[in-house]
Parts: C-alpha cells; sequence; structure tokens
C-alpha cells in the first residue's frame, strides 16, 4: 500500500474515533467507561466507512472529482434560484393563502433538488467545454482534449515506436511509468539471455525516445507496492491520470480495454497502416519459399504481408511480377493472393492459407 495513502487512513481512523470518544464522554448519562468504550467502537466504524468510500471512489481522478464538485455548485445555484425565483411569486400573488405551509415546504424542496440535479448533470455533459467566464475576459480550459499515452514494457522493445513517435502524432503524449524503467535494469542484469535481450533492446529504445527533440517523452513517478502484477499497476495508473495503454503484446490484439482503460496495440496499428492492394493490380514479389498448395510461391512485402502466389513455386529466389487476386484479412494481418502472370487465361481456384 502507498505510504501516504496509509497514513492518510490510519490519521482520519483515529480522527474519528476521538472525536466520537470525545462526544460520547461529554453525555451525562452513562458512565465514563461504558461511553468511552460505545465512542471508539463508533469512531471505529464510522473510520472503516470512510475507508469504504475511499475504495469504492478508488477509480474516480481527479479531473472527474473536480468537475462533479463545479456541478454541485453550479445546481446548488441553480437550486436556489428556482426557490428564490418562487418565493418572489409567492409575496406577489395570492398564492400562499390558498396552500398549506407543508405543500408549500414540499414545493420548494422538489424545485431545489430539481434545479441542484439539472445543474450538475449539465455540467458533467458539457465538462469538455466547461470555461470559466469573467466580464470581457474568457478563461480558456487547460484541460489537454488528447488522452496520454502510458509505454508498457512490451511496446519499449518494439523498435518501430521510434519510427512512430518520430512522425510527431504522439507529441506530448507519451508517458513512461518508473516502476516499469526499474523492472528494465533489473531484467538487463538478472534473468535469462532472452529476458537480458528483451531489457537491453527496451532500454536502448527508450533512450532513442528520449532523443527525439520534439516528443517531450515524460515520466511517472506514481508507484503501487502493493500490486506485484505489471499489468495491474499498469491498469491503475492509467485509470489514476486518465490515460490510454500503448502495448505491443501480441496477446492483447483482440482486447478492447483492460479493467475500464483503453488499449492501443501496436500491431493493430501496424496492420491499419499497411498499403491496401486492388483484385487486379499488379506487383511485383521476390518468391523466397514454396507454398502450402502445388506450385505455390510466398513472399513478403517491405511492410512484411505475406504474398501466396499461384504458380510462383518454380521462381524461388526471383523476382517476378504478379497479378493480384484478392486480399484477405487474418488475426496474423493481410494476406494477399496472386497469379503469376504466365498462368492468366487459366482456369484458377483461390488458394488456401499458407501455413
Amino acid at each position: 500500500m502507498n505510504i501516504s495513502l496509509a497514513f492518510m487512513r490510519i490519521f482520519f481512523m483515529v480522527l474519528s474515533i476521538f472525536f466520537m470518544t470525545t462526544f460520547m464522554l461529554s453525555s451525562p448519562a452513562g458512565s465514563p467507561t461504558s461511553n468511552a468504550i460505545i465512542g471508539v467502537i463508533i469512531g471505529l466504524l464510522f473510520g472503516f466507512i470512510l475507508v469504504g468510500f475511499d475504495t469504492l471512489f478508488r477509480r474516480f481522478n481527479l479531473r472527474a472529482f473536480n468537475v462533479a464538485i463545479i456541478g454541485i455548485f453550479i445546481g446548488y445555484l441553480m437550486g436556489q434560484a428556482l426557490v428564490l425565483t418562487f418565493d418572489a411569486v409567492l409575496d406577489i400573488s395570492s398564492i400562499s393563502m390558498t396552500l398549506q405551509p407543508q405543500t408549500l415546504e414540499i414545493i420548494k424542496i422538489g424545485l431545489f433538488l430539481f434545479g441542484t440535479y439539472l445543474g450538475a448533470i449539465m455540467t458533467l455533459r458539457a465538462s469538455d467545454e466547461l470555461y470559466i467566464s469573467i466580464p470581457f475576459v474568457k478563461f480558456a480550459p487547460m484541460m489537454q482534449k488528447k488522452k496520454d499515452l502510458l509505454l508498457d514494457q512490451s511496446v519499449l522493445a518494439d523498435a518501430r515506436i521510434i519510427d512512430v513517435a518520430a512522425t510527431g502524432i504522439f507529441d506530448h503524449q507519451l508517458v513512461v511509468p518508473r516502476f516499469i524503467l526499474k523492472e528494465l535494469y533489473a531484467q538487463s542484469e538478472t534473468g535469462d539471455e532472452v529476458t537480458k535481450t528483451k531489457a537491453r533492446r527496451a532500454l536502448d529504445v527508450l533512450k532513442k525516445l528520449e532523443a527525439l527533440p520534439t516528443l517531450a517523452l515524460r515520466y511517472n513517478d506514481t508507484d503501487f507496492p502493493e500490486v506485484k502484477d505489471l499489468t495491474g499497476k499498469m491498469a491503475r495508473l492509467a485509470r489514476l491520470i486518465d490515460a490510454n495503454l500503448l502495448s505491443a503484446d501480441i496477446s492483447r490484439v483482440q482486447m478492447g480495454s483492460m479493467d475500464g482503460v483503453r488499449v492501443i496495440n501496436l500491431h493493430t496499428l501496424a496492420n491499419a497502416l499497411k498499403p491496401l492492394m486492388q483484385a487486379g493490380e499488379f506487383i511485383k514479389i521476390k518468391i523466397q519459399r514454396l507454398g502450402k498448395e502445388a506450385e505455390q510461391g510466398v513472399g513478403y512485402l517491405e511492410d512484411g504481408t505475406m504474398v501466396v502466389v499461384n504458380g510462383g513455386g518454380r521462381y524461388i529466389g526471383e523476382t517476378i511480377e504478379c497479378r493480384v487476386l484478392s486480399v484477405k484479412h487474418t488475426t496474423a494481418g493481410r494476406m494477399i493472393f496472386c497469379n503469376a502472370l504466365d498462368l492468366e487465361g487459366q482456369e484458377y481456384e483461390e488458394p488456401g492459407e499458407d501455413e
């Protein structure tokens, strides 16, 4: 558990016990000993209620809290305005003579609750457009509309992130947690050779990202010592700072969210940016190996897209011209099926996927 968080919980637990015990000891009824015991019990119960609320709202980030407080304040003003308007209507009319005092109070309470709720809800819904205005002065919101992106260990080990970051689309958005950095340093010193190699490659990628002049890479010092799993730490930090998670873990390609955190996968991004091929186009491809079907050849585009060429099995090691038949999307990316030009005009059945 975070030390400061534990201190605050214990501090307020002691305060609640102190105040409740002091209140019970000031009561003339009962003996001081029994009143003190009752005060301690009530204080403990109230303290546990406070900690329970803390646990319930642990995903409530500071920005959402501020917006909620402003919404309640605006709603309070709107509720008071409705009640004052109703009182003014009563003063200039004879309606109050025909209504019972209890009925008037119920109407005022209803108007106040309606105004408070409406003001709070409208503020929450328009939080992105919220601004503070003074006559002739308008302060634009300081909030960035683009969410920050937390980099996990897998994306740091993928050198493609350097080229993506160099394009400028992630300026002032990339955040690296310090606990990820500590883990990489630990893995680079201990563990098997594969783990050491990945960790050192991730550290090299991180140094190159720091060297990009326009990226403004940032570090976050927040840690969660009570959470041992790195994935859990990343999820909690992303919720805390209201950020998305950028990952290159292939197991998360199909994952839309993780504990309420949006996951953006580098592999999915790379697949989305691969060039599209249309049926009937001509491409030149180097045949690198045999395919699954008879006389099939397999080659690869520069971005790694697999190209299956019917009739290309006889051209291993050669670059030939092909005609695109179709493009299929698989879990591993795109696959392009082609005919070698010397097979054009022959009756052809679309080949199966290469394994």
